[in-house]
């Protein structure tokens, strides 16, 4: 059962192309930890990091276009942009370099950060998530080969860029209560071991994301081949979940191979591993903390 609920303090910062960003943290006592969050989703997903007695200090900040963040005016969104968001966020909350807990696509940008900043970065957490080529890696638990999972679902976050404005007037009025997010955890598209209630705050936040805008930031991230692993030289942990459609655990391990002392952990889980094993994922932190320090 969840504990205290989380209490968040949002504001805003610039990132250096003058775009406001929405940034958010617990205010918490510890360990500081930058949260590199999956595209188009919001703090909720990490139910266990954000309470007040999780012992750590989060700061993160929500996707260009999304949760209160501003749309660029010129429409820039890449990799290169988000890198910049992260960074800004850091300066302004007086991050020097901490450890990056990272999601989904956020792995790619947690990666990316500690390339081009390695001074910034002392470790990260990757869960269901890979350093890049990204698209290639879902659908792998139905055995779609990579090349033609990548065309699939490249064309899927295309045609939605074009109907997402049909879509929005549904997904943003979809109901979301304890009752509709029960109904989805028990369909095991999440698993069952999430709570109700995280979820329904997790999907309610979710579905106000304009779902032509999220299949535009999919697109940008999707741009990006895998990020080069052979100077990461920092302790990393990925979290892989083993009915993931969207991130194959063969493929976390691959990546979790070929750096240097990693630590690979598989579970029975999907993609949605914060929400669904938030007590594993915490002390998984807390297990990578030690290893820094």
């Amino acid at each position: 059962m969840p504990t205290t609920p989380a209490l968040l303090r949002y504001y805003d910062v610039k990132s250096a192309d003058g775009t406001s960003i929405r940034a958010w943290t617990n205010d918490g006592d510890g360990p500081t930890i930058l949260v590199s969050n999956g595209l188009g989703t919001n703090p909720h997903a990490w139910p266990s990091l954000l309470r007040p007695d999780s012992g750590l200090r989060v700061v993160g900040w929500n996707h260009r276009g999304v949760g209160g963040s501003a749309r660029p005016v010129d429409g820039r969104v890449d990799l290169e942009s988000f890198v910049e968001d992260a960074i800004a966020v850091m300066d302004d909350a007086g991050i020097e370099s901490c450890v990056v807990a990272s999601w989904s696509t956020g792995v790619t940008i947690a990666f990316e950060l500690a390339t081009r900043h390695p001074e910034r970065v002392t470790g990260i957490l990757a869960v269901a998530g890979v350093p890049g080529n990204t698209f290639s890696t879902m659908l792998a638990p139905l055995r779609v080969p990579p090349m033609l999972a990548r065309g699939v679902m490249v064309g899927l976050a295309k045609s939605v860029t074009l109907t997402g404005h049909a879509l929005a007037p549904v997904t943003r009025r979809l109901p979301w209560t304890n009752l509709t997010a029960d109904i989805v955890r028990q369909t095991r598209l999440i698993h069952p071991a999430a709570d109700t209630a995280e979820l329904r705050t997790l999907l309610q936040e979710f579905f106000t994301t304009h779902p032509a805008w999220y299949a535009k930031l999919a697109l940008s991230v999707a741009q990006h081949t895998r990020v080069s692993l052979s100077d990461i030289d920092i302790p990393v942990t990925f979290l892989a979940g083993r009915w993931d459609v969207l991130t194959g655990a063969r493929d976390m391990l691959t990546a979790s191979q070929r750096i240097k002392g990693s630590r690979y952990r598989e579970l029975s889980a999907t993609h949605f591993i914060p929400i669904e094993f938030p007590g594993i994922v915490l002390d998984e932190l807390r297990e990578l903390l030690t290893r820094v320090g």
